[in-house]
């Protein structure tokens, strides 16, 4: 009789043990979140969103995973595979409307969490190559990015306004950042190029370990390519962001936003959304690009691409909005 007790309490714990945990899952929200490359700046920035996230609030799990980039981010979470997720405003843009890429296939579910920094270009080249601007890139073997990402968009809008025809002008090798610190190091490339938050990993080691310089893309330039891409923006790569760079150099830029879907819980962004803006300033002390970023330049240069309503709560009760 004792040991018939025994078991049926046993029974019983172990039935309340498992709908504890099946009313936990329930409540528990998971979030994943896609990135880029991880010699790049946004794969640790997603790992620090992540943390934050999940210590800050107890019904969310989120965790980041490694991707090709904004393009790639975007196709994810149109199938459902992403939950947040960051690219340029061009892509977003891209991706809302049906454009480029995302032809016949407009995402009109997708909606901005915030904007956040601005993705500066940058073009890193040997110093034996004789690259001095784009148009000198004619030729040259060169990593644009992998193939459909977002570097290796941004490589060919450049080349094609630098007179290229791409990518049949150049010796093309369609690889990620680590793939293209390698070949830098190895002399199998001419140069590279790559976006991302400033400074970023992949250019540190391509400065520190070959004989090699950044680019300058001239304000004038820029000024020509906006007149058919109105999102981007002249950025100054500061002397000193990296140890090799002595002086100021000029570069074009987008700015990121971090972007979710229209099906996600109100509640659930809204919280995500205050937790990121009231936990900014410990953010910055590990990642340095977001050092300009406030509250208040947030919803600027975004495209006029819809918020979602969790943000838009939250910005509304900040003054933000009317």
């Amino acid at each position: 009789m004792k040991k018939s007790k025994k078991i049926l309490f046993l029974c019983l714990a172990m039935s309340f043990m498992i709908l504890t945990a099946c009313l936990s899952s329930a409540d528990t929200t998971f979030i994943n979140i896609p990135t880029a490359s991880t010699t790049g700046a946004l794969y640790p920035f997603g790992n620090s969103l992540a943390k934050l996230w999940t210590d800050k609030l107890p019904n969310i799990k989120a965790n980041v995973q490694a991707s090709n980039g904004g393009i790639d981010n975007l196709n994810l979470l149109e199938k459902k595979e992403a939950n947040v997720s960051m690219a340029v405003v061009s892509n977003v843009y891209q991706a809302y409307n049906g454009l480029e890429k995302f032809e016949d296939r407009a995402n009109k579910k997708i909606r901005i969490i915030a904007g956040l920094y601005y993705n500066p270009n940058q073009v890193v080249v040997t110093k034996k190559s004789n690259i001095n601007n784009l148009a000198d890139i004619k030729g040259k073997t060169f990593a644009p990015g992998i193939a459909g990402s977002t570097t290796e968009e941004e490589s060919s809008v450049h080349l094609k306004s630098a007179g290229l025809t791409y990518p049949d002008d150049i010796k093309v090798q369609y690889v990620g950042f680590t793939e293209a610190i390698d070949l830098m190091r190895n002399k199998q490339t001419d140069g590279a190029w790559i976006m991302a938050g400033a400074p970023t990993s992949a250019v540190t080691e391509m400065l520190k370990t070959t004989d090699s310089k950044i680019l300058e893309i001239p304000n004038d330039f820029i000024e020509e390519l906006k007149k058919d891409y109105p999102w981007y923006s002249s950025y100054t790569l500061k002397a000193g962001v990296y140890d090799e760079l002595e002086e100021d150099i000029n570069t074009s830029a987008i700015k990121m936003v971090m972007f979710t879907d229209e099906d996600m819980d109100e509640e659930t962004i809204y919280q995500l959304t205050k937790t990121f803006w009231e936990n900014l300033d410990s953010l910055k002390e590990n990642h340095s690009f977001l050092k300009d970023l406030t509250l208040e330049n947030s919803l600027e240069d975004i495209a006029d691409l819809p918020l979602h309503d969790g943000a838009f709560r939250y910005y509304k009760e900040q003054g933000l909005i009317k």
